[in-house]
Parts: C-alpha cells; sequence; structure tokens
C-alpha cells in the first residue's frame, strides 16, 4: 500500500549547491537520498514533497557546508502479507510468474497459482493445466501477499505471492465465472417457461 510520512532531517548542503535557492538544493539532496531507494521501516520511497527548511543553517568549523533543518513528505511503498493486489503479469519462467504490484515485481511461484497442477509450456513461454487454465505475459491478476523480505535495493527485495484462495487468480477468469453464474441452465430456463405458459391457462 502507498503511504505518505513527514520525515525530519538534517541536510548538509556542500558549497557547490549554496549559488542555488535553498528550497531547491535541500530537495535535490533530499530526493537524491530517498527517491527509488528502500528505507527501513518505511519501504520504497516513491516521491520527495513539500520539504520545509527551518533555521538559517549551522556551519561546523572546517567544514565548507551548511547544515540545515529540514521537514519533508515521503510518498512510501510497502507491501504486508495477506494484503491483495490487483496486479499484471511481466515475466513468466518455469518455477512460476513475476507479477507487478504497484512499483515492484514479485513472484508468484508455480506452486501457488491454483488448486490445479500447472506446467511450463517452453514453445509459447505460459503457464497451463489440462484443464485449459493458464497463465502468460499481460494477465492481470488478484493476487495475496504471502511473503515479505525488504532489502536495500529493489532487485535483493523479496515478495512472494499467492493466487490459492476465493476471489484470486486471473481476472479473465473470473469474469468467465460470472457469465457462467449469470447464465441459467437450459433445463431450468426451459421448466420456468413451461410453469408460466401454464400459470396462464
Amino acid at each position: 500500500m502507498y503511504y505518505r510520512t513527514s520525515v525530519e532531517e538534517k541536510v548538509r548542503l556542500p558549497p557547490k549547491f549554496l549559488v542555488m535557492k535553498l528550497t531547491d538544493a535541500v530537495t535535490k539532496m533530499l530526493r537524491e537520498k530517498y527517491e527509488r531507494r528502500i528505507i527501513r521501516d518505511m519501504g520504497l520511497v516513491i516521491a520527495v514533497e513539500n520539504v520545509d527548511v527551518g533555521g538559517d543553517g549551522t556551519v561546523i568549523p572546517g567544514d565548507g557546508g551548511i547544515y540545515y533543518d529540514a521537514t519533508f513528505d515521503a510518498i512510501t511503498f510497502m507491501p504486508y502479507v495477506n494484503e491483495v493486489f490487483s496486479g499484471e503479469v511481466k515475466e513468466v519462467v518455469e518455477f512460476g510468474a513475476f507479477a507487478s504490484i504497484g512499483p515492484l515485481d514479485a513472484l508468484i511461484h508455480i506452486s501457488q497459482i491454483g488448486n490445479d497442477k500447472y506446467s511450463y509450456d517452453k514453445k509459447n513461454k505460459y503457464l497451463t493445466t489440462r484443464r485449459g487454465s493458464s497463465l502468460k505475459k499481460g494477465d492481470k491478476v488478484i493476487v495475496k501477499v504471502s511473503t515479505v523480505s525488504m532489502r536495500a535495493t529493489t532487485s535483493d527485495t523479496k515478495i512472494g505471492l499467492t493466487m490459492r484462495a476465493d476471489g484470486l487468480g486471473p481476472e479473465k477468469e473470473k469474469r468467465g465465472e460470472k457469465k457462467a453464474a449469470k447464465k441459467p441452465a437450459k433445463g431450468k430456463a426451459k421448466e420456468a417457461k413451461e410453469e408460466k405458459k401454464g400459470e396462464g391457462k
């Protein structure tokens, strides 16, 4: 889920930044430090906004920079176990599929795709079952987070997903289930028609 968090930070402006407007310089420093990085207890920082610089700054002898107290809003993304997302399959491999949840990609292991057994079609690069169900790149899916291991970088971060629960799975299959549920059985429709005809007599 996305969050907005207020953060306080002491920012050191090096001499080369002193020619810029103060707020612009501090904003640039904060964005370079935080954006696209994973911060513990905050998650992935998407953006730094609403930077406010207070005071005149502090100069330390022997240090050419100036230190300022600043506050800002960090827009972050942090997934939690059991959180449900609507995502898109980005890649299909032999052991499962990678799907996007917000700005991150997570793994749906082949054992967590559904109750049926899936196998990998190397030629067409998708996962399929004997009953005809399939999962391929570009499919929209409803997934639930099963494991989260947030690391310092997105490449080291590991997130596990599952679709083995009611309400989860490929959206195309969910739409098919809804259509099947709405369509009355032929036998029942015929019985209802005959009953109505009988009432008219």
